[in-house]
């Protein structure tokens, strides 16, 4: 299963929920969706852009975690 660890990166690097979705131009309930791991995919744009935003890379938010794994 593949895991969004988003909330983690945020609070890592001090930016809340309303401020990211507005920088990546998406809306605060869509942000919140993909924060909280309920979202069947993202789009590279999308991604890229949070990635920009909070400095980081996309393993740092997505995460793959077999079964046997998972918490």
């Amino acid at each position: 299963m593949i895991y969004v660890n988003l909330d983690k990166m945020m609070r890592l690097k001090g930016i809340g929920l309303v401020k990211l979705a507005e920088r990546v131009g998406i809306t605060t309930a869509n942000m919140s969706l993909l924060k909280n791991g309920k979202v069947k995919g993202i789009r590279f744009e999308t991604l890229s852009k949070i990635c920009e935003i909070l400095q980081c890379q996309p393993g740092e938010i997505l995460e793959y975690r077999d079964n046997e794994h998972a918490k």
